[in-house]
């Protein structure tokens, strides 16, 4: 799933990253259970000793994307606000978390705009339900620096960049992007310059460091 350095993944983990790649890649229904097993270097019915069958990858890949953005978001902010500093420090490290999914985890953007309507229902109120609660983290955080925007204003521009970061996918090719560090600072520039256009008069944000 990821490719940020840390401890070698897991069976599990080697599955779903290679089962979110060929989902992506060919679509949930182009892809066998022997196609993932032989990515991964077992056989497609070892791989029931792990999951249940792609419905179930499917499921964890959706679920579990959602579960990681709310929680690494909420800790970001927790980490900002417990350590005093200005509103702009949490609204760029929630911007860097999620650039880190974006360029680390862009099968998963593709498999949840195509696939998400094959969950059950239970899987995919779960996911919108997540995604609710970290959009409202943006929400919070865009306004404590943005003070007059309403709430639905600031909605929609969080919206905005999510779909500007999330255009990661459509990037493909070697030379589609400059090295990460670059893209990152590119796509955190991008963000920040999105959200300062968003207030309808000039220096209208607010907090440490900003026009009034």
């Amino acid at each position: 799933m990821s490719t940020q350095t840390g401890p070698a993944p897991t069976r599990r983990e080697q599955i779903l990253r290679e089962a979110a790649r060929l989902f992506a890649e060919r679509g949930f229904h182009g892809v066998g259970v022997d196609e993932i097993g032989a990515a991964v270097g077992i056989s497609g019915p070892g791989l029931y000793r792990h999951f249940a069958g792609k419905d179930a990858m499917l499921a964890e890949l959706l679920v579990g994307i959602s579960e990681r953005l709310h929680e690494g978001g909420r800790m970001r902010v927790e980490e900002s606000a417990a350590a005093g500093l200005a509103p702009e420090a949490a609204l760029d490290a929630l911007i860097a978390g999620h650039i880190d999914f974006a360029l680390d985890d862009r099968s998963l953007i593709t498999l949840h705009d195509r696939e998400l309507d094959r969950l059950r229902e239970s899987d995919r109120k779960q996911v919108r339900k997540l995604q609710r609660q970290y959009v409202e983290l943006w929400v919070d955080a865009v306004r404590a620096i943005y003070q007059d925007l309403t709430e639905l204003e600031a909605r929609v521009a969080v919206h905005t960049v999510f779909g500007l970061l999330n255009s990661t996918p459509h990037l493909s090719g070697s030379s589609a992007l400059p090295d990460r560090d670059t893209t990152a600072a590119l796509l955190h520039r991008l963000a920040r310059g999105a959200l300062s256009a968003a207030p309808s008069r000039p220096g209208a944000e607010t907090g440490s460091g900003q026009r009034t």
